[in-house]
C-alpha cells in the first residue's frame, strides 16, 4: 500500500473511532413552564425565561414602551425546563458519560429520568455531572427546575443580622446588573443561559490546559504546557503538542503533566497601535495506543505585561508596561451588550471590538456588575490587540463571607480563570468594582444603622473575599506570568486627594458632583479607570424604544422610562444650559445632547493624555448599552456610533494636539504614542470663520516618542485686537504620513458667533461623498440610515472632507450647530 494512503487511512480511522465525542443537547427540543402551571411551552437553549415568554407571546418586549414595569412578576416565579433526548446503545458503550452545563441561571435542581443529580447556586460556574449510570438506551428526560433568585436571595439575606445594601442581589452569584442599574432595566432572569452537552469519553481526557510563558527574548520563547489529565487506567500515554510527541506515564485519577515547548525567533503579540497582535496555534492531543482520546486547541500570544507601581515625588505610579515599553492605555469600560446575554451574537461581539480598535483603543475593562464574557469576546480582543482589565463579578454593594459563599466564589474563580487565562488579551484580574469605596464613602452604615460590630464585620468579610480568597485562588490556578491582581477599582474613592496621586481613579465630580467639564483639567489621576457623561442614543435607537409609531417627545413616558438615572434629564439640561442653548425641537435636542457628551469627554481625555507620564491611562465609562437607553455609552444598543464615539476616535489617535489655557497664554501640547521620534513641521494660525488668516506662526520641531510635551506657548496678548468669538485657532503638525490638526475655539459653543454655512455635498461614488463649505461649519451632523466614516465634525472653508458610507443613501440630511444656536 502507498505510504501516504496508509497514513491517511490511519488518520481517518483515528477520527472515526475517537475515544471521545460530544452531543449538543442545546439543539434538542426544549420546553418550559411556570412551575405552578401544567402546560409546557416551547423554549430555546441557550436562553432565558424572558425570551421564551416573549417568543410565546406571553409578555411584550420589555425594551419597548414602558413594558419593563409589566414584567417584574417574572423574577418572583419558579420556572421548569425539560427536554427528551435519545441515547443509542453504541453511545452507552463509552466508559464515561458526563452531563455538562456551561451556565445555569442560577438556583436550580437538575433531574435525569426523575432522579435529582445536582443543585446549583451560581450563574458563573460550569457544572459537570457523571451520568452513565442514569442514562438508558432510547428516550431520556432531562429537567432543570429553577427557583426564583429574588426569593432565594431574600432567604439568604435573613441569615445576616444587619441589612446589606442592594439586598438581595449581593447574596446571589448572578449578574448584578439584572437587578437594575442607572443605565439598565431590572430584568432578573432565569434559565439555561449557556450550552448543554453530553460528553462521551474512554480511558482518559484533558481536563484543562495552562500555557505558561517562562521566558521571552528576541531569539526564544520558552513555554511550559501544563495539562490536567484524568485517567481511568494507569499506563503510558502520548501528549502531542503541535505534533511533537511526548510519552507520559499516568496514574489512575488526576495527573498534572508539564511539558516544555520552545518557539524560536518568536513573533510578539502587540497591542493595538504598536503592531500586529500575532497569534500562535497550540494543538494538544492525548493518545493511547495510537487512539485519539482528547484534544484542545489554543491560540496564544507571546507578550509581557507588567503593572508598574513605583513611589515618586507626587505619589505612586500606576501604568502597564507591555513588551518592555510603557503603554499609555486608551480605552473604555464594557457592560453586557444585552440584558438577555444569550442573544448576544458573535457578530455583535466582533463589531463592538472592531469599533473599539477603529477608535484606537488598546484596553477594555470588563465591569464587575455584568458577566464573565463569552469566549468570542476574548477571541475578538486577542485578534484586535485589545488588552482586557477583567473584574470579578462583584459591584457596588457589601458581600457575605460565610464558608458556603466563599467556597462558591472559589469554584467560580477557578472555572473562569481556567477558561480565560490563555488569552493574551487578559492583562489584569481585579477583585471588584467600587466595593472598597462603597464601604468607606457611601454612608451605608449610617443609612442602615449599623452597630460598630456590624461595620467591623463588613470590613472583615471584604478582606476575606478580596484580599485573601480570590488572590490565593489565583495563585493556585494561574502561572506566575498571568497573575496580576488588583483588589478593587478604584483603590481610593474620588472624594479623597490620594485618589489622584496613586492607584486607579473613578472620577465622578462631573455628572454626580455636577462640577463643570473644565474641572477635568485639574482632576487628573495616575490612571483614570472610570469617568463619564450621559448622552442620548441615535435617532434610530430612540425610535426603537416604541412598539408602534414613535412619538419623539421628551415628555413621552416611553422616552422617560429609558432614562434610568433618577436625575438624568435634570443633569443633562443643567450642563446643556451651561455650554449650549437648549433646543425645543426633539431632533435638535438629541443632536445637542450628543455634542454635550462628546465635548465633556474630549476635555477629559485631552487632560489625561496631556498629563503623561503622570497619568498613564484613560478608560471612559462606557462603551456600550444593554438596551435602548439614555446613558454614558459611546455606542448605542443598536450598534450606532454616537457623537462621543466619533470624538473618542479623534481623541485616541496615536498623535494628539491639546491646548491648555492659562491666565496669560494658550499652551500647546503635542502628544505621541508612537515608539519613534519624528521630525515635524508644525504651526498655528488664527482664522476668522470665512477662512481669513489673522495671525500665524510656523516652526520646525521634533515629536518625541511615547511622550507629551509643551511645544508652543501663545501669549493671549497676541490676540488682543481680534474678536475671539468669531475666530478659531488652527494648530497642526506633519511628517509624511503622520498629520495632525486641532481646531481650538476660545468660547463655549453657545458663545461662538457662527455664520450660516452653505454645505455642498459632492457624490464621488455610491458610498463616498465629499463635503465643502463657504464658511466654518461647526459640528456637521450627517443624518441617514448608514454608518458614516466620520460625523459630528468641524469643517473649515476652502477645504473639503471625504466620507465613506457603509451603504448607499439616496439623500443625506445635514445639520450643523448654526441651525441650533440661531433658535
Amino acid at each position: 500500500m502507498n505510504k501516504t494512503i496508509f497514513f491517511a487511512l490511519f488518520f481517518i480511522q483515528n477520527i472515526l473511532f475517537a475515544q471521545s465525542s460530544a452531543r449538543d443537547l442545546s439543539a434538542e427540543q426544549w420546553q418550559f413552564k411556570n412551575s405552578k402551571d401544567k402546560n409546557w411551552l416551547s423554549a430555546k437553549v441557550p436562553g432565558t425565561v424572558h425570551l421564551d415568554l416573549m417568543n410565546n407571546k406571553i409578555i411584550q418586549d420589555p425594551f419597548k414602551d414602558e413594558n419593563e414595569k409589566k414584567v417584574q412578576w417574572i423574577e418572583n416565579e419558579d420556572w421548569d425546563y425539560q427536554t427528551i433526548f435519545r441515547v443509542s446503545s453504541k453511545e452507552l458503550e463509552y466508559h464515561n458519560i458526563d452531563l455538562v452545563f456551561n451556565g445555569l441561571d442560577t438556583f436550580s435542581e437538575i433531574y435525569l429520568n426523575g432522579k435529582l443529580l445536582k443543585k446549583t447556586d451560581n450563574m458563573f460556574r460550569k457544572w459537570e455531572i457523571p451520568v452513565k449510570q442514569n442514562l438508558k438506551s432510547g428516550e431520556n428526560i432531562l429537567q432543570v427546575k429553577f427557583k426564583s433568585a429574588v426569593a432565594t436571595g431574600k432567604t439568604l439575606a435573613q441569615k445576616v443580622p444587619f441589612t446589606m445594601p442592594e439586598s438581595p442581589r449581593s447574596f446571589v452569584r448572578k449578574a448584578q446588573y439584572q437587578f437594575g442599574w442607572d443605565w439598565g432595566p431590572r430584568l432578573v432572569t432565569a434559565g439555561i443561559w449557556k450550552d448543554v452537552k453530553l460528553a462521551f469519553w474512554n480511558t482518559a481526557r484533558l481536563v484543562h490546559v495552562k500555557i505558561e510563558q517562562k521566558s521571552l527574548s528576541d531569539k526564544n520563547a520558552d513555554l511550559n504546557i501544563h495539562t490536567l489529565i484524568f485517567a481511568d487506567k494507569e499506563g503510558e500515554y502520548t501528549v502531542n503538542i503541535n505534533h511533537d510527541a511526548n510519552t507520559v506515564h499516568l496514574k489512575k485519577g488526576q495527573n498534572k503533566i508539564s511539558i516544555p515547548y520552545p518557539i524560536q525567533n518568536p513573533r510578539l503579540w502587540q497591542p493595538n497601535g504598536w503592531g500586529e497582535p500575532y497569534l500562535y496555534n497550540i494543538d494538544i492531543t492525548l493518545q493511547k495506543d495510537s487512539k485519539l482520546l482528547s484534544d484542545e486547541t489554543h491560540k496564544i500570544g507571546l507578550r509581557t505585561v507588567e503593572l508598574v507601581q513605583e513611589k515618586d515625588g507626587k505619589g505612586k505610579s500606576f501604568y502597564f508596561k507591555v513588551n518592555g515599553n510603557p503603554l499609555y492605555i486608551k480605552g473604555t469600560n464594557w457592560i453586557p451588550a444585552d440584558s438577555f446575554s444569550p442573544r448576544i451574537t458573535k457578530e455583535k461581539y466582533q463589531k463592538l471590538i472592531r469599533d473599539s480598535k477603529e477608535a484606537h483603543m488598546n484596553m477594555i475593562r470588563i465591569w464587575g456588575g455584568g458577566i464573565y464574557e463569552d469566549d468570542e469576546f476574548y477571541k475578538a480582543c486577542d485578534e484586535n490587540g485589545i488588552l482586557v482589565w477583567q473584574d470579578f463579578m462583584f459591584a457596588g454593594s457589601f458581600y457575605p463571607a460565610d464558608a458556603e459563599f466563599l467556597n462558591n466564589v472559589k469554584e467560580e474563580v477557578k472555572d473562569q480563570v481556567n477558561r480565560l487565562q490563555n488569552h493574551p488579551s487578559i492583562a489584569l484580574w481585579c477583585g471588584n468594582n467600587e466595593i472598597d469605596e462603597a464601604i468607606v464613602n457611601w454612608g451605608y452604615q449610617k443609612q442602615f444603622k449599623y452597630s460598630k460590630n456590624d461595620s467591623v464585620q463588613v470590613w472583615k468579610d471584604y478582606k476575606k473575599l478580596f484580599h485573601d480568597l480570590i488572590p490565593s485562588t489565583l495563585k493556585e490556578n494561574l502561572t506566575a506570568d498571568k497573575n496580576i491582581y488588583w483588589p478593587s477599582s478604584p483603590s481610593i474613592g474620588w472624594g479623597h486627594k490620594e485618589s489622584l496621586t496613586e492607584g486607579d481613579s473613578h472620577y465622578w465630580g462631573v455628572w454626580w458632583g455636577e462640577q463643570p467639564f473644565e474641572i477635568y483639567n485639574e482632576k487628573v489621576g495616575r490612571f483614570m479607570s472610570e469617568y463619564g457623561f450621559q448622552g442620548m442614543p441615535t435617532l434610530e435607537t430612540t425610535k426603537s424604544m416604541f412598539s408602534g409609531a414613535p412619538d419623539l417627545n421628551l415628555q413621552n413616558p416611553a422616552i422617560k422610562a429609558h432614562e434610568k438615572h433618577s436625575r438624568g434629564w435634570e443633569i443633562i439640561n443643567e450642563y446643556m444650559q451651561r455650554d449650549y442653548k437648549i433646543p425645543t425641537d426633539f431632533v435638535k435636542y438629541n443632536y445637542v445632547s450628543q455634542l454635550l457628551q462628546a465635548r465633556g469627554m474630549q476635555i477629559a481625555i485631552d487632560a489625561h493624555r496631556r498629563a503623561r507620564p503622570y497619568n498613564m491611562g484613560t478608560l471612559y465609562w462606557q462603551l456600550n448599552d444593554c438596551w435602548p437607553v439614555v446613558s454614558w455609552s459611546s455606542i448605542d444598543y443598536l450598534g450606532n456610533w454616537k457623537a462621543f464615539h466619533y470624538q473618542a476616535k479623534r481623541s485616541f489617535e496615536p498623535t494628539l494636539i491639546s491646548v491648555s489655557e492659562t491666565k496669560e497664554a494658550f499652551d500647546i501640547y503635542f502628544v505621541s504614542d508612537l515608539l519613534n521620534d519624528l521630525e515635524i513641521r508644525s504651526g498655528a494660525e488664527l482664522m476668522d470663520f470665512e477662512g481669513k488668516v489673522l495671525w500665524s506662526v510656523d516652526t520646525k520641531d521634533q515629536l518625541l516618542a511615547n511622550s507629551s510635551k509643551k511645544q508652543l506657548e501663545i501669549k493671549k496678548e497676541n490676540f488682543s485686537k481680534f474678536d475671539l468669538s468669531k475666530s478659531v485657532l488652527r494648530i497642526y503638525f506633519a511628517n509624511g504620513s503622520v498629520q495632525q490638526e486641532k481646531l481650538f475655539f476660545f468660547n463655549k459653543p453657545k458663545d461662538i458667533e457662527l455664520l450660516k454655512p452653505t454645505i455642498t455635498v459632492k457624490k464621488i461614488s455610491s458610498t463616498e461623498i465629499e463635503l465643502s463649505t463657504d464658511v466654518l461649519a461647526k459640528d456637521v451632523y450627517l443624518i441617514g440610515d448608514t454608518h458614516f466614516s466620520d460625523n459630528y465634525f468641524d469643517l473649515l472653508p476652502k477645504t473639503s472632507k471625504r466620507i465613506i458610507l457603509s451603504k448607499p443613501l439616496d439623500t443625506i440630511e445635514i445639520l450643523s450647530l448654526w441651525e441650533v444656536m440661531r433658535d
